[in-house]
């Protein structure tokens, strides 16, 4: 449901506009001084989030209500840093005009003496194209600017689905991308500027990746020439968090506009019922062939056949047994495994701490590491990214202590003595499964150096840590 009416930060109801717009969050009664990454997006805690707004509808956090600000995040400046010394190349940047997508060569060069690649992008190219009206988009910002990696690793964690960020920098008075749908949640940030949205209702409710806007791109073309569902402009600090399959599209108004879009990959209902069917196969009844000497393509010769299998299917996903359970577990958690990235390290640093660990350095679970442990035998097998170790069971009490995310030293490992305490903590610094209490961003990662006006490094903060 969309509310017809917004609130400003009085909490008061404020005139409707055209279109309806988004329930909107007046100022908390008591807002919190440091709040998650999930409140900033917000205004609320998760369980409010999650109870009315998390893929059901949209939410509109008006900065004057919530005090948001994201200038720690990115900048003008910042995208300066990332486009002119970063030796950013493609596909992690792209640039969009007038609904259509720019060919790479009009925003990249070679890389010249001793960086032998033909898309870096070049800077100059980039203003060319800025000045003429085209959108830059920085993509994958989780995973390359430091704020935006703390930032996305804490909200992947609150979520527990897998996040990414693009930054939009559109001039004045332009619009980049076309009307289209996201098959992944966003909140869109708006940074800088100002930019004038509108959203209609989904074509496709709720699309998975393979369903893809392009597939239905008459019926997104007709929808958007409909009155919208939602007609706002976004202001420095406000955010609009928007389910997957919204249709949207904005436009920057006087001035040049950023804004940080994070998409929240879910992982659904259909993903279970993939991986069940995926599990099913350990089924020998599911195995089985189907009759010969008949027309395999004939909707009545198969009819009899689909009953049975989709009836033993319902068997095994009404009652599954531990093992079918924790295929299904185990698909999912390698699904999130490679879709979410862990905490960055410090790989001089922690080599360094390796050799000088004593008892009572502190460490730490690595903040969004999945780790995955399982007895076969007589070991006790580590399973995380694409690696594997094996430990001793005795160490199972001490390992699990571990994995509680707090902060320990290896004098607090149980059911161990002094030699193994301090074997298994060097082995898990080694291995990057722990890392020093004091890296939980700030440690860990190298400084950006940006500009004296740009962002610096943010701290890391992880629920339950």
């Amino acid at each position: 449901m969309i509310d017809n009416r917004t609130t400003g930060g009085s909490g008061q109801p404020g005139p409707a506009t055209s279109a309806a717009t988004p329930r909107s969050q007046g100022k908390p009664a008591d807002p919190d001084p440091d709040p998650s990454a999930l409140a900033r997006c917000t205004g609320l805690d998760a369980a409010g989030f999650a109870d009315r707004y998390w893929s059901r509808e949209p939410l509109l956090s008006r900065a004057a209500g919530t005090g948001a600000d994201f200038s720690d995040l990115l900048s003008a400046a910042a995208v300066d840093e990332l486009v002119s010394r970063r030796g950013m190349r493609t596909p992690f940047l792209r640039m969009a005009k007038a609904g259509s997508v720019l060919p790479a060569s009009s925003f990249t060069r070679s890389g010249g003496t001793g960086a032998s690649i033909g898309d870096q992008v070049a800077d100059d190219k980039v203003l060319e194209q800025i000045a003429g009206g085209a959108t830059l988009v920085l993509q994958a910002l989780h995973r390359t600017w430091p704020p935006l990696v703390a930032f996305g690793t804490e909200l992947a964690a609150e979520l527990s689905h897998p996040v990414q960020i693009n930054a939009y920098v559109t001039p004045p008075e332009s619009q980049g991308f076309a009307p289209h749908y996201d098959t992944h949640d966003v909140f869109v940030l708006q940074v800088t500027g100002r930019k004038h949205w509108l959203v209609h209702e989904p074509v496709v409710p709720a699309p998975l990746p393979e369903q893809q806007w392009e597939k239905h791109r008459d019926a997104v073309t007709s929808r958007s020439r409909q009155a919208p569902a939602i007609e706002v402009t976004l202001e420095p600090g406000d955010v609009l968090y928007l389910p997957r399959g919204y249709l949207h599209s904005a436009t920057a108004l006087g001035e040049l506009s950023i804004h940080l879009t994070v998409g929240v990959h879910p992982v659904t209902r259909y993903t279970l019922i993939r991986e069940l069917v995926a599990a099913a196969a350990a089924d020998p009844e599911l195995r089985g062939s189907l009759p010969m000497g008949v027309d395999l393509s004939d909707p009545a010769v198969l009819a009899p056949w689909l009953a049975q299998a989709a009836e033993a299917l319902t068997r095994i996903a009404a009652d599954p047994d531990h093992e079918q359970l924790s295929r299904v577990a185990e698909r999912v958690g390698a699904e999130l495994t490679r879709n979410t990235r862990p905490a960055p390290i410090a790989p001089l640093a922690q080599a360094a701490l390796v050799a000088s660990l004593t008892d009572d350095t502190p460490f730490q679970l690595r903040p969004g590491l999945r780790v995955n442990r399982q007895r076969e035998h007589d070991a006790l097998l580590i399973r995380f990214l694409d690696k594997e170790i094996s430990l001793p069971p005795a160490m199972q009490p001490a390992l699990e202590l571990i994995l509680t995310g707090r902060a320990l030293t290896a004098a607090d490992l149980p059911e161990l003595s002094s030699e193994e305490q301090l074997g298994l903590a060097r082995r898990l610094l080694r291995e990057a499964v722990t890392v020093p209490e004091c890296a939980v961003l700030e440690c860990a990662v190298l400084e950006c150096s940006p500009p004296e006006d740009g962002p610096g490094s943010v701290p890391l903060r992880i629920p339950g840590a």
